[in-house]
């Protein structure tokens, strides 16, 4: 078997390479897009329910009614929604978020988030 036959042999397999190669890299570059749409969605249900606790626990603190109802409208201005409000001892307030995460082709997720807020005890 001479060198050149052999070279005519495997002529193409270059381009099964460079295919394959771009498919992998393809299928990494969607997994990192879609891995950071759930984290940019988790930061902003963190956000939410950090800014929901603080405006409700400084009604709670005022002693106005309607603290979670407060809470409930600063989650929906920031793209959220409020799952859990509750107002406990020493005007202490928990509130929980649901935030929606478009991911493409995998349709529409939810990424949650807690958050307490209220006075500190002496």
């Amino acid at each position: 078997m001479t060198v050149l036959s052999r070279v005519a042999g495997e002529r193409g397999s270059a381009t099964v390479w460079v295919v394959a190669l771009a498919g992998v890299l393809a299928a990494i570059g969607v997994a990192a897009v879609l891995l950071g749409a759930a984290v940019v969605g988790r930061h902003r249900a963190t956000t939410a329910a950090d800014l929901a606790a603080l405006a409700a626990a400084e009604h709670a603190v005022r002693g106005a009614p309607g603290a979670c109802a407060v809470a409930g409208e600063v989650a929906g201005a920031n793209g959220a929604r409020l799952t859990a409000c509750t107002v406990g001892d020493a005007t202490v307030v928990d509130v929980a978020v649901a935030v929606p995460v478009r991911l493409g082709p995998l349709g529409v997720s939810r990424a949650g988030a807690r958050a307490r807020a209220g006075p500190v005890p002496p």
